[in-house]
């Protein structure tokens, strides 16, 4: 899909798709006379997107009108979920041609353009690799008519949805596609064609390193674990770096603690927090951003085998903390203490934060709306809520007390993996934060977040890419 910024008034009606967006209650007629609409109906009320169509010079012009409600209460989440559901209105238009559009949409600024071109870009978005006889409907090139040129914002629009899409499709393929090796084998060329440093650590090298966690959860799996490393250091001088570390499980049978079929059949969808730090180091290095940032995914599957991994073992980390094994099923908590402690501990950054569909529990309570958020600093928490309204995906701060931090003391090790029902998310991320040391931490649980069940508004079915655009905001505005 293509986009052009055009700064003068629409010349000449062609056979394009025309998009007219409206406040709420103003007058598309006066401001469009040569098309001759007659949309007495049409109120402008927010999200709602109604086809006409106009006859001029002896043509029909098919004109789709775009509600954007109230002038003083449009935000740019608002305009990215108008650019979503456009993008489907658009495509319901499409017969078996590719299409151009033109968006007349003289009122928008700078901001509002990034947000409608990635709320069309994803919108549009669909993941249908696998359909033998599915047929496309392409949209070629939207023009966007402006006052003012914002064709810089058309461009970082384009780029935070494109690599939102690339951790979409890293999630979306299944666990027989993209399993450890070959999710450390796509990283590599994603780091080739975005510009960051990777380097992958095999078996050999994750055991040198004292990794028996995250090997402990890999070993059920004939498929070898990955330990991929990003980075991205554009300032050698500046001693502060930001580190981001992913959940990476490629599939999750849930081990002897094994899950039902109906929870186990998508979880390929487990690796969403490895996609979403991989998206955004793709942006990241992309746009140039002047901030060093490293990047690491303890890639395995957690699967069922004579050397599996029991209920009731105890293990070592990287960290020396043993870990009681109560839950096999919770083994995200176990990868992610290791891969925090090692970005800490050998890639010596300043600041971290780990993202994970990590509990059910964080279904339970923020459903598939908000992110839970544990954090050991207030100062770096601002800095993620600040960039969770620029990007519009939204997290909720969960508290730390004290009585929580008990819950995941072990009777026989140092730590127990599971500490039951009780405040699952917040226990879940108080044992990752148990390896970070006083390093400003932050985790951030997708579990409800990082996919869909439907396609509603710029969000697919399937995975959203949460997190991607949210990652890139931090690191632009981290001090």
């Amino acid at each position: 899909m293509n986009f052009k910024n055009i700064n003068t008034s629409l010349e000449k009606l062609n056979e394009n798709i025309i998009v007219i967006t409206s406040f709420l209650n103003e007058k598309i007629e006066t401001r469009f006379n040569e098309l001759n609409l007659i949309v007495s109906d049409f109120k402008g009320k927010y999200n709602k997107i109604e086809t006409v169509k106009a006859f001029v010079e002896g043509k029909i012009i098919k004109v789709c009108l775009v509600g954007l409600g109230e002038k003083e209460e449009l935000s740019n989440e608002k305009i990215r979920v108008v650019g979503g559901n456009l993008a489907k209105k658009l495509k319901s238009m499409i017969k078996d041609e590719a299409v151009n559009v033109d968006i007349l949409s003289s009122d928008l600024c700078e901001e509002g353009a990034y947000a409608l071109v990635e709320g069309i870009i994803l919108g549009d978005y669909e993941f249908k690799k696998y359909k033998t006889n599915h047929k496309a409907k392409i949209i070629d090139t939207i023009n966007i008519y402006t006052k003012e040129d914002v064709s810089k914002s058309i461009e970082k629009g384009k780029l935070l949805a494109e690599t939102t899409i690339v951790a979409r499709d890293l999630v979306n393929e299944p666990a027989n596609v993209i399993y450890p090796e070959t999710l450390a084998n796509e990283v590599i060329k994603l780091g080739k064609e975005y510009g960051f440093e990777v380097e992958v650590y095999e078996e050999e090298k994750i055991k040198s390193l004292g990794m028996e966690a995250f090997l402990s959860v890999a070993k059920g799996s004939e498929k070898k674990p990955r330990f991929i490393v990003m980075r991205y250091m554009p300032n050698k001088e500046d001693k502060e770096i930001l580190g981001l570390v992913g959940k990476g499980l490629t599939f999750d049978t849930g081990g002897y603690s094994i899950k039902p079929t109906s929870s186990m059949v998508n979880m390929k969808t487990d690796m969403g927090g490895a996609a979403s730090v991989i998206g955004a180091m793709c942006a990241i290095s992309k746009d140039k951003l002047d901030k060093n940032v490293v990047a690491v995914v303890a890639a395995c599957e957690n699967a069922i085998s004579g050397k599996a991994y029991k209920p009731g073992d105890i293990i070592n980390s990287m960290g020396k903390k043993t870990i009681e094994v109560l839950n096999t099923d919770a083994e995200g908590r176990l990868t992610l203490a290791d891969a925090v402690y090692y970005i800490v501990n050998n890639e010596k950054t300043t600041s971290i934060l780990d993202i994970a569909t990590l509990t059910g529990a964080a279904i339970v309570a923020l459903g598939t709306v908000a992110s839970g958020v544990i954090t050991n600093n207030d100062d770096f928490y601002n800095e993620l809520e600040n960039a969770s309204k620029l990007s519009g995906e939204k997290i909720w701060r969960l508290p730390v007390f004290d009585e929580y931090k008990s819950l995941i003391k072990g009777s026989e090790a140092d730590l127990k993996n599971s500490a039951g029902r009780e405040g699952g998310c917040i226990t879940a991320g108080l044992f990752v934060g148990e390896f970070v040391g006083s390093t400003p931490w932050l985790h951030v649980d997708i579990a409800g977040t990082s996919e869909s069940a439907k396609s509603s508004g710029y969000k697919s079915k399937g995975a959203t890419g949460e997190g991607v655009r949210t990652l890139y905001y931090l690191a632009s505005i981290k001090k």
